[in-house]
C-alpha cells in the first residue's frame, strides 16, 4: 500500500477531497496544481502554469483537460468543474476509485467494466506537462475524448470571454497548437498516437473557484475550449498527452515519461515527502538559481530565500545548490541590502533582516563544507559590505547606533518579517530596535570576525573587534526584562513593547548569542508556555488583547491576523535548535515528537508538503499557501539536527 493514498469514500466526499491539493513544479519555473479529484478551486490551479518573459509573471495556459470515456455509444465525462448554485458538472468525481502518490500522482477511474488510470508529471527542465492514460480493464471497444480548457492569463487574474481572443488553432503532428493572445507562447497539445481533432470552439462561462470566493476575491472565470480530441484505446494500452510551450516529437513521449518518472524521489515516507517538496522550490534560469518562497502564489523573496536555504539544500546534502543560490543573490546586493520581493527589473529593497539572514545562511554553508578561508574569500566582500552599510547607515533609516544596536524603520514601513500592511499602515510596524534584528546583527558581526581571523584579515578585525562587546551589553540592557523573564519584542525611544512574540527565540538559536544560558532558558520556557502549538509558534500570545486565533476572511481580515496569533511552522526550527543547545540529549525525544507530529499534515492540505501557516486556535487548521519553502526547510533542518544530537 502506498504511503499517500485516498480511497473512493474519501474522494467522492467533496467537502473532504476539495480541501486536498496537489502540486508539482519543475526547475524551469513551471508548475501544475489542482485538487486530488481534479476540480480546480483556485485561480492558481491549472495543468500548465509557467513564466512568460515577454509579459512577466506566471501564467495559466492549460487550466484542465476533461476526459470522456465512450463505450457502446454512451459517454461518461470524468471531468469536474464548479458552477453557480453549488453545482458540480460533469461530476466525474463519482467515477474515481482511488488516488495515490508514490513517485507521481495516479488516479484510477472505474466506469462499469472500464478501469482507466491517469498519471501526470512535469518535465524537469522544460515547460511541459505529460499525462499518461492506461486502459487497465475493458470488455469492449473503448474510445477516449479529450477537451482542453484554455486560460492564457496571469495567475493573479481571471479569464473572461472576449472578442480579442484568437480562437484559431493550427494542426501539428498528433495534435494542435493554440495561442489566444499576442506575447504568449503557443500551447502545443499532442498525443503519443495519432488522434482526430474536431474543432468546436466555445466558451465555458462562470466556472467558480471556491477558495477565491472564501478569500474575498473575484471567483468566476470563463475558459475557452477549442474543440476535442478523440481516439480509440485498447486494453493494456497507454496514451501520453503532452502540453508544452514547444512542439515535441510524439514518438518520444512514452519514453520521455518513463525517463522523467525515474528521476523522482519516491514519496514513500515522511522524510522523502519533505525532500521531494524541498526540491520543488528550486528554479534554475540560465545562470541564476533561485528559491520560490511558496506555492501557488509566491515568487522568489530575499528573506525567505536565506531563511529556507540551509534546510532546502544542506539538510539533504546539496551544497552545490546552496552555493548557486548564494551566488545568484550576491549579484543583487545593493548598499548593504538584498531585494525582498520583485522581479529583476523591479526590485524592492525593503527588508532589514534579509542581509542578516544571508550571513546566517553563509554561516550554515561554512559549517557544512568546513572551509572558512574559501568562504571568506567568496562571500567576505558581501559580508563586509553589509556590515559597513549597517554601521554607516543605509535605506529606511537602518543604522548602527552608538550603543552598537541596529535601529531601523520609518513611519508606514514594515521592514521585518512581520510585514503585513492594512490601509497603508503596518499591522506590526516594530520601528526602532527589533529583538531578532539585533540578535542576527550580533551573530553576523561575530561570524564575520570568526572568518576574518581564520583568513588573517587584520584590517577588518581591527575595525570590528570591539563592537561585539558593545552590542552584547546594550542588547541585555535594552531587551531583557528580569521581572518578566523574557525579552522585549522591540524598543523605540522610551517605548518598550513587551508583547510575548516568537522573535526573541532567535537570540537563543543563533550560534553567537548575547544571552547567557540562564536567560536563554527563561526565553524558551516563556515561548513554550504561551506560543508553542503542535504546528509551530504563534506570532502573539493568546493572553494579548490583540491576539487573533483564526486566520480567515477577506484580505484585510487575514492580514490583521497574519502576525497576531497565526502559527508559523518555520519558527519551530529556531525554537528546537535553541532548545537542543540548552538541554542537549536530555530533550531530544521532546523535539523529535514535535517534528514527527508534522507527519499528520502530509495528507491534510498540500499533499506531501507543509503549509505556510496554521490557525493559532485548536485544531490549528492549515491556511495560506499549500506548500511553503521555509516550513519544509526548517522541519528538514531540525530532523538533521536531531540525528546529530542522537
Amino acid at each position: 500500500m502506498n504511503y499517500l493514498k485516498f480511497d473512493k469514500q474519501q474522494l467522492i466526499n467533496l467537502e473532504y477531497s476539495l480541501s486536498k491539493e496537489i502540486l508539482r513544479s519543475n526547475r524551469a519555473g513551471a508548475f501544475a496544481s489542482t485538487t486530488i479529484i481534479g476540480c480546480n478551486t483556485r485561480k492558481y490551479h491549472g495543468l500548465l502554469i509557467c513564466p512568460v518573459e515577454q509579459i512577466g509573471g506566471k501564467h495559466v495556459l492549460l487550466s484542465s483537460l476533461d476526459v470522456t470515456i465512450i463505450q457502446h455509444g454512451k459517454e461518461f465525462n470524468i471531468g469536474i468543474h464548479k458552477y453557480q448554485g453549488n453545482i458540480y458538472e460533469p461530476g466525474g468525481h463519482k467515477y474515481v476509485r482511488d488516488f495515490e502518490i508514490e513517485t507521481i500522482p495516479r488516479t484510477t477511474i472505474r466506469v462499469g467494466g472500464v478501469v482507466l488510470s491517469k498519471e501526470r508529471l512535469l518535465v524537469e527542465n522544460t515547460e511541459q506537462i505529460l499525462i499518461r492514460y492506461t486502459l487497465l480493464e475493458s470488455h469492449s471497444e473503448t474510445r477516449l475524448r479529450f477537451q482542453p480548457f484554455l486560460a492564457f492569463r496571469n495567475t493573479h487574474s481571471l479569464s473572461k470571454a472576449n472578442m480579442d481572443a484568437n480562437t484559431k488553432i493550427e494542426f501539428i503532428t498528433n495534435g494542435i497548437k493554440s495561442k489566444l493572445y499576442a506575447n504568449y507562447p503557443y500551447l502545443h497539445m499532442q498525443f503519443s498516437k495519432n488522434t482526430e481533432f474536431i474543432p468546436v470552439p466555445d466558451w465555458y462561462y462562470n466556472i467558480e473557484y471556491a477558495e477565491e470566493q472564501a478569500r474575498g476575491y473575484d471567483y468566476k472565470e470563463d475558459l475557452f475550449v477549442p474543440g476535442y480530441f478523440e481516439m480509440a484505446i485498447k486494453k493494456g494500452e497507454s496514451i501520453v498527452f503532452s502540453g508544452s510551450t514547444g512542439e515535441v516529437n510524439p514518438a518520444e513521449l512514452k519514453r520521455k515519461f518513463t525517463i522523467e518518472e525515474k528521476k523522482r524521489v519516491p514519496r514513500n515516507d515522511f522524510r522523502n515527502c519533505l525532500i521531494n517538496a524541498a526540491q520543488q522550490f528550486i528554479v534554475r534560469k540560465k545562470e541564476r538559481t533561485e528559491v520560490i518562497a511558496g506555492f501557488p502564489w509566491f515568487d522568489s523573496w530575499g528573506r525567505d530565500t536565506f531563511i529556507s536555504l540551509p534546510g532546502l539544500t544542506l539538510s539533504i546534502d546539496d551544497p552545490k545548490t546552496c552555493k548557486a543560490v548564494l551566488d545568484t543573490q550576491i549579484s543583487m546586493l545593493k548598499e548593504g541590502l538584498f531585494p525582498n520581493i520583485g522581479t529583476e527589473n523591479d526590485l524592492s529593497y525593503n527588508s532589514v533582516d534579509a542581509p542578516l539572514w544571508f550571513s546566517w545562511a553563509v554561516q550554515k554553508y561554512a559549517e557544512y563544507i568546513d572551509d572558512d578561508i574559501s568562504v571568506w574569500k567568496r562571500y567576505g566582500p558581501a559580508l563586509k559590505s553589509i556590515l559597513k552599510a549597517y554601521r554607516n547607515g543605509t535605506g529606511f533609516n537602518i543604522k548602527m547606533q552608538k550603543n552598537g544596536l541596529v535601529y531601523a524603520g520609518e513611519e508606514g514601513k514594515a521592514l521585518t518579517w512581520m510585514d503585513a500592511i492594512v490601509d497603508g499602515k503596518p499591522v506590526t510596524q516594530r520601528k526602532g530596535y527589533a529583538v531578532e534584528i539585533n540578535a542576527l546583527w550580533y551573530n553576523a558581526v561575530m561570524f564575520s570576525l570568526e572568518l576574518a581571523e581564520k583568513a588573517k584579515d587584520e584590517k577588518f578585525i581591527e575595525s570590528w573587534k570591539n563592537i561585539p562587546e558593545i552590542i552584547r551589553e546594550s542588547f541585555l540592557e535594552t531587551f531583557y526584562c528580569p521581572e518578566k523573564s523574557y525579552l522585549a519584542d522591540y524598543v523605540d525611544g522610551e517605548y518598550k513593547d513587551l508583547s510575548v512574540r516568537p522573535n526573541q527565540v532567535f537570540a537563543v538559536s543563533l550560534k553567537y548569542s548575547p544571552l547567557n544560558d540562564e536567560i536563554k532558558e527563561q526565553v524558551l520556557k516563556r515561548t513554550k508556555k504561551e506560543l508553542m502549538t503542535p504546528r509551530g509558534l504563534r506570532t502573539l500570545s493568546p493572553k494579548s488583547p490583540d491576539y487573533k486565533g483564526v486566520y480567515e476572511g477577506n484580505q484585510e481580515q487575514r492580514d490583521k491576523a497574519y502576525h497576531q496569533g497565526t502559527v508559523w511552522p518555520w519558527l519551530l526550527g529556531h525554537f528546537c535548535e535553541g532548545y537542543l543547545k540548552i538541554y542537549k540529549e536530555r530533550e531530544v525525544e521532546f523535539v523529535s515528537k514535535l517534528i514527527e507530529g508534522f507527519e499528520e499534515v502530509i495528507c491534510e492540505h498540500g499533499i506531501s508538503s507543509i503549509s505556510e501557516i496554521y490557525d493559532g486556535n485548536p485544531p490549528h487548521k492549515p491556511k495560506g499557501a499549500i506548500s511553503q519553502a521555509w516550513s519544509v526547510a526548517e522541519i528538514l533542518r531540525i530532523m538533521r539536527l536531531i540525528e546529530k544530537y542522537k
